[in-house]
C-alpha cells in the first residue's frame, strides 16, 4: 500500500463512524474548501491543505511521500522520539520499518485537538443536552485547551521523524470515533439492567480482556456493580475531556451511565456529585480497540503490523 492509502482509510473509516453523521463531516470539508477558495497570498500559502480532505484536524500524515510503498507499519499508543529510534534500530536489525504510527496526536495533530473538540457539542445534544447549552459549556473548554496546546512543543517526535526520515503518521479522532461506535452498537443490542450487566460486556471484548491480566480492564469509577445502570451511553471521541460542567446537564437528561477511558479528578467529583455511575473502560485497551478497528483494513492489503507502546493488537475476522 502507498502512504496516501492507509491515510485515507483512516479518514474514511472515521467519517463513517463519527457520531454527527456523514452529511454533517462532510459540511466541514466544504466549509474548508470555501474558506481556501476565498484566501489570497499570504494567507493561502499557510493555510493547511489536509482540512480540504480531512475533516479531523488531529490525526495526520505528519512526514513521509505519499506515494512511498509501505509493507510494514510500528504501531503504537503513544508514538514520541523513543519509538522514532526503536523504528530506525528495528531496520538497522533488519526489520524494515516503512511507517511509524501512533494514536495520539502529534505534531499538527496536538494544534488540531481544539477544533475536534467541537464534536462534542452534537454529542451531548444526541444525549438530550440542548445544543445552546452544549455549545456554551464546550465553548469554554475548547478555549481552555486551546491555551495550553498552543504552548506544547509538539513537534519533537516529529523533528527525529524527520531527521531520520522516517515516515510517520497519527490517527486520533477517527479510532475514537470506531471505538465509540462499535461499543455504542453492542450496548444497545444487549439487555442491561446494572452496571455489573455493563461491566460483563466490555469483559467479553478481547482488548478488554488482555488488559485485566495488567490490572488495566474495565473498573467502576463512581458507583457500582449492583446499581441499576439506567441509560447508558460511551464517552470516547472528541479529542479531549469536555466540559466538567456538562455532567449535572447530562443527569437531568437521563443519562445513568457514562463508559470513558479515563477521568480527570476534577470530573470525577461532578460525576459523583451528580449521581452518575461512571466506568472506565481502560485508556490503552479502548486506544487499541479503536486502532484495530482501521488496522485490520490495512492488514487485509498485506501490511505487516508490529504493535509497540501500549498496542493491544487484536484482528477481527
Amino acid at each position: 500500500m502507498k502512504l496516501k492509502d492507509i491515510y485515507e482509510i483512516a479518514v474514511e473509516k472515521g467519517m463513517e463512524a463519527d457520531p454527527r453523521g456523514r452529511e454533517a463531516v462532510e459540511k466541514i470539508l466544504e466549509d474548508a474548501r470555501k474558506e481556501y477558495e476565498n484566501l489570497e497570498g499570504g494567507e493561502k500559502e499557510v493555510f493547511d491543505e489536509q482540512k480540504l480532505e480531512n475533516p479531523f484536524q488531529d490525526s495526520r500524515l505528519l512526514y513521509g511521500d505519499p506515494e512511498r510503498e509501505v509493507e510494514s507499519i510500528l504501531a503504537g499508543i503513544n508514538i514520541d522520539t523513543g519509538e522514532i529510534l526503536l523504528a530506525d534500530r528495528l531496520n538497522e536489525k533488519g526489520r524494515e520499518i516503512d511507517l511509524v504510527l501512533g494514536h495520539h496526536p502529534r505534531g499538527l495533530g496536538v494544534a488540531g485537538l481544539p477544533e475536534v473538540m467541537k464534536l462534542q457539542k452534537d454529542v451531548l445534544e444526541n444525549w438530550g443536552v440542548p445544543i445552546n447549552v452544549a455549545e456554551a459549556l464546550m465553548d469554554e473548554r475548547i478555549l481552555e485547551v486551546q491555551r495550553k496546546v498552543r504552548g506544547a512543543n509538539y513537534n519533537q517526535s516529529l523533528d527525529a521523524a524527520q531527521l531520520l526520515d522516517m515516515p510517520m503518521m497519527c490517527v486520533h479522532t477517527p479510532a475514537d470515533n470506531l471505538v465509540n461506535s462499535h461499543l455504542s452498537d453492542k450496548l444497545e443490542k444487549s439487555e442491561l439492567e446494572t452496571v455489573g450487566d455493563v461491566i460483563d460486556i466490555l469483559y467479553e471484548i478481547p482488548e478488554y480482556h488482555e488488559a485485566r491480566k495488567d490490572n488495566a480492564g474495565p473498573t467502576v469509577l463512581v458507583g457500582d456493580k449492583g446499581k441499576k445502570c439506567g441509560k447508558v451511553v460511551v464517552e470516547m471521541t472528541g479529542g479531549t475531556e469536555g466540559s466538567k460542567e456538562s455532567y449535572e446537564k447530562l443527569a437531568q437528561s437521563g443519562v445513568g451511565t457514562i463508559i470513558g477511558m479515563h477521568l480527570s479528578e476534577e470530573h470525577r467529583k461532578k460525576v459523583e456529585k451528580n449521581h452518575i455511575n461512571y466506568i472506565i473502560a481502560g485508556h490503552m485497551a479502548s486506544d487499541s480497540l479503536g486502532l484495530n478497528l482501521f488496522l485490520d483494513e490495512v492488514e487485509k492489503e498485506g501490511v505487516e503490523l508490529i504493535p509497540c507502546s501500549g498496542f493491544i493488537r487484536h484482528r477481527r475476522d
